[in-house]
């Protein structure tokens, strides 16, 4: 399901995502407590390990934060060429008429997609929202039900879309969870949707707005992503930082203020920064054992990793992680370079942190019944 970069953190970089990496060990401090929030996650955006959460499943109104699907669907239709970064996009009378946050678009006035995306993510435009759900699905209620099944396409257990820019209504509820792992398949599979988010400030209509995300302003290394607020939602802040080459992603649900928020997603990323590292335990390609079969010739070969390996951990853990190694039972048949032939999981404390499968680095042919039984005899001197 993710692209690029997720993919090379292995087969469970899915899973983890919604799973804590395990408890933290006695030298480390427990994370921010953030007791004026309803709800908030700090996850790992390689290995999709979550670092802290508070009520991480807790449905709520989201605000402008639903506009990550509105912006995920809208590049998708950009990849796949049902829109163009440069076509222009009529502005129908309901864009123009939607209340809330604006970009000022108006009919008769050019705006491009490009325009739009600038819009929607740093102006947080209600009216660009519905003008690309317009130019992608046909009509708002078509979007939404592409926002819905998206969100049970990429397993955001529990989220319901209503609209397409987050305006109130009783039946729009995500939760910290599902913003943080939709935000982590955008950035894996769009990357660009960081040079948009970066940007403090967007001019369009001869009006030049300041960016929604008040963590933009004082923080270098955090380049996105989105906020929200309405009185139901209160502050909603997800954001994303790269320090140093390791990118964190925090959701907060139900600030009490915008600098309230910063306070606290900057907190938690300076908890993460350290108390916890990343740890390449296996490269792709790499041998890490070897199959043995009596009725293969020849009856072992070095297998490989199929990918490289991430994990998260806190100080003090690394030691403590296991490798599971699986062979699979391939009962005599041929094998091809390149064929899965088992996994390797690695686990802390009764908990998968990664998985590879592993793949033969050499082929082998069956050895036949005579050469089954020469082969076990040798393996018996």
């Amino acid at each position: 399901m993710l692209a690029g970069l997720i993919l090379a953190t292995g087969l469970a970089a899915k899973a983890l995502a919604g799973t804590p990496t395990s408890a933290t060990p006695a030298l480390v401090p427990p994370p921010p407590a953030l007791p004026g929030v309803k709800s908030y996650v700090l996850m790992d955006f390689r290995t999709g390990a979550i670092l802290a959460a508070k009520n991480p499943q807790l449905q709520l109104p989201p605000a402008s934060l639903t506009k990550l699907m509105t912006a995920y669907l809208s590049y998708e239709a950009l990849a796949d060429g049902r829109l163009r970064w440069h076509e222009r996009i009529p502005v129908s009378t309901v864009a123009w008429h939607t209340g809330g946050s604006s970009m000022f678009i108006q009919p008769n006035l050019p705006v491009t997609v490009d325009q739009l995306m600038h819009g929607l993510i740093i102006d947080s435009g209600n009216d660009a929202a519905v003008a690309l759900a317009q130019a992608v699905a046909g009509s708002r209620a078509a979007f939404v039900d592409e926002m819905n099944a998206t969100a049970a396409q990429l397993g955001l257990t529990g989220a319901h879309y209503t609209d397409v820019d987050g305006l109130p209504h009783p039946g729009l509820h995500l939760s910290a969870m599902n913003i943080a792992e939709l935000s982590r398949d955008l950035i894996a599979r769009y990357p660009q949707v960081l040079q948009i988010s970066r940007i403090q400030y967007y001019r369009y209509n001869h009006i030049t707005q300041r960016s929604w995300n008040p963590a933009l302003f004082g923080h270098p290394h955090v380049d996105g992503l989105k906020t929200g607020h309405t009185q139901a939602a209160g502050h909603c802040m997800d954001t994303t930082i790269d320090r140093h080459g390791r990118r964190l992603i925090a959701v907060v649900m139900g600030a009490q203020s915008w600098p309230a928020g910063v306070h606290d997603v900057m907190s938690l990323f300076d908890y993460a920064y350290r108390f916890s590292h990343d740890h390449e335990l296996l490269k792709a390609g790499q041998i890490v054992g070897t199959y043995k079969d009596a009725a293969l010739d020849p009856d072992h070969f070095p297998v490989e990793a199929a990918h490289t390996v991430w994990v998260s951990a806190f100080e003090g853990q690394a030691h403590e992680i296991r490798r599971v190694l699986h062979y699979d039972q391939l009962g005599g048949r041929a094998v091809a370079q390149g064929t899965p032939v088992g996994s390797m999981r690695f686990e802390l404390n009764g908990k998968v942190l990664g998985e590879t499968a592993l793949l033969a680095a050499a082929p082998a042919k069956p050895a036949g019944t005579l050469g089954t039984l020469w082969n076990r005899l040798r393996a018996e001197l």
